[in-house]
């Protein structure tokens, strides 16, 4: 049964132009030419990105964020409460009004009360500014290298100033050394974001972020054989089941590429008229408004949730 989805997947019409196989890839004449198996090599390379991740947000990202005086807000910790808890783990973090009033009767804490631990319970759960500045740094550092890399390597290729160049000999292309390994250094990047995307910063944008994920690595890995775009394959092959394939991911891109352009217009914009910008894809940090929090400012610090007041007696909800 594996070998005959084997067969089907790898099937020549799906992803090759009429009239060709895949024996027309085989290496001959000194030429080298991609293969799938060049890509089980990104697996264990994805890995080692994950370790020099550790390494650089440990020793780099850290002592810079304090040169750049990156400091954590204070949080007020959620009371240890047993019946709260479980239900934060196991049903929402977002107690409706009757889940709420149900939980105070259980716990016996006021409503006030619940609503506030769960307040400062989903606070807790969020990344802290220092995360945020090291998984930042680390991307930047990232793509900035990548970039450069990617324009040295082709900037003395014929291809850069001539798009109809990249489908000349169209699919029996060789491939050149920093070809190689520019793929498989990108490739291997973000299947390492993908396998950290559940301990990195959660954002709003956490389902397209994997979408992204997803689809990068599929155009990656598919176009180390194919190179997929509009309206240049058509001049040479009649369109086939890859072209439309490839150019769906494009498309699943492009898609994402201006969603994400208009959140950072949009924080541009308020940067201009002088607003307070936060980053769009972030939740926001939840404040305790109730009298109890402005109760505390006034006279000291919190003993489990409630201020100590100057005739050393509790306030009471």
């Amino acid at each position: 049964m594996f070998q005959t989805l084997y067969s089907y997947f790898w099937w020549e019409r799906l992803w090759l132009p009429a009239n060709l196989t895949w024996a027309d890839l085989e290496d001959r004449d000194g030429r080298v030419y991609a293969k799938a198996s060049d890509l089980y090599i990104t697996l264990p390379l994805a890995f080692l990105f994950l370790i020099v991740r550790h390494l650089f947000e440990t020793y780099v990202a850290t002592p810079l964020a304090g040169l750049l005086n990156v400091k954590e807000k204070v949080r007020l910790k959620a009371t240890p409460n047993a019946v709260l808890e479980k239900f934060y783990a196991a049903t929402t973090k977002h107690p409706k009004q009757a889940d709420v009033e149900l939980l105070s009767k259980k716990s016996g804490c006021t409503v006030r009360q619940v609503e506030r631990w769960f307040r400062r319970r989903r606070n807790q759960d969020r990344p802290s500014l220092l995360k945020k500045f090291r998984e930042a740094s680390w991307r930047f550092t990232f793509y900035l290298i990548a970039f450069i890399a990617g324009m040295a390597v082709i900037v003395d290729k014929p291809w850069f100033y001539d798009l109809r160049e990249v489908w000349k000999g169209y699919p029996i292309q060789s491939m050149l050394p920093s070809q190689y390994w520019y793929y498989m250094i990108e490739l291997s990047f973000y299947w390492s974001l993908l396998f950290s995307i559940a301990s990195d910063v959660k954002r709003k944008d956490f389902k397209e972020q994997i979408i992204h994920h997803v689809a990068t690595i599929i155009l990656i890995s598919f176009s180390w054989i194919m190179h997929c775009t509009v309206f240049y394959p058509l001049d040479l092959y009649p369109a086939f089941f890859g072209y439309y394939f490839f150019n769906f991911m494009m498309v699943v891109l492009q898609s994402l590429h201006i969603f994400w352009a208009y959140l950072i217009i949009r924080m541009a914009q308020k940067f201009i008229t002088g607003k307070v910008v936060e980053d769009e894809r972030s939740d926001r940090e939840e404040t305790d408004n109730s009298e109890e929090e402005e109760e505390a400012a006034k006279n000291g610090p919190l003993s489990n949730g409630h201020p100590v007041l100057n005739n050393n007696h509790r306030k009471t909800d």
